[in-house]
């Protein structure tokens, strides 16, 4: 509750005590007062407004005039880059599917130039070049693909695309060198044909690995019919 201004009192009271001296009744007086009264509560209440809207201008000047820095601001929420996968690994397989063996390759080298160290991609090159009889190629891909953590080892002794490898003099001394190459011993060709062995000694070299369970039977007998022509 907003306490009467003493002075204002003091006011009123001298000039009713002035009315009265001239012989003005005081019930006269009261229409006066009351006016007064109004009065001097709209004067009051227009002054608070003033100030009130004087320190909201000050407000707002001191924002404005406050650096950037001070001003608070919400956080963005950082966007984490998207992951892009290697669209050449995904159309290599695909082309290796529909049995496009030297556009598999391609793709497939083109997927290791983005990233190099992809097992699942060296394993694939290994079964193309194998596919194709690339032997050199696809030993060296089948090791840097062991070398980089592939570890199915029994994928790489049953897998229908390493059928050729598997037949190979050097593949029994790939596995027990620890899935190395060039192995040891052996000199390595690249991108040449390779020296086979006379036919008998070949179909010698099949049934072992048939009896070893390196090749299935179904593999044995495509491998002994492409020898036979």
């Amino acid at each position: 509750m907003r306490r009467t201004n003493p002075g204002s009192i003091f006011f009123f009271i001298f000039v009713a005590m002035m009315l009265n001296g001239m012989g003005v009744p005081l019930g006269a007086l009261i229409p006066i007062f009351v006016f007064l009264a109004i009065a001097n509560t709209a004067n009051r209440q227009k002054k608070a407004q003033r100030k009130r809207g004087h320190v909201r201008e000050s407000t707002k000047r001191r924002r404005a005039e406050r650096p950037d820095y001070q001003r608070p601001s919400r956080r963005k929420r950082e966007s984490k880059p998207l992951v892009t996968r290697n669209p050449f690994k995904k159309s290599g397989v695909d082309k290796f599917k529909d049995y496009d063996y030297d556009g598999a390759i391609e793709d497939f080298k083109r997927a290791l130039q983005i990233e190099q160290r992809d097992k699942a991609v060296h394993f694939n090159l290994a079964c193309a070049y194998s596919l194709t009889e690339q032997k050199d190629l696809a030993f060296e891909h089948l090791a840097n693909a062991v070398s980089l953590g592939f570890n199915d080892y029994e994928k790489i002794k049953s897998h229908d695309a390493l059928a050729f490898l598997r037949i190979q003099d050097e593949f029994e001394s790939f596995i027990e060198g620890n899935y190395r190459w060039p192995v040891r011993g052996s000199q390595k060709t690249e991108k040449k044909p390779m020296d086979r062995p006379d036919l008998l000694q070949q179909l010698n070299q099949l049934e072992k690995l048939r009896d070893k369970g390196l090749l299935s039977k179904e593999e044995f007998a495509i491998q002994r019919k492409k020898l036979l022509g």
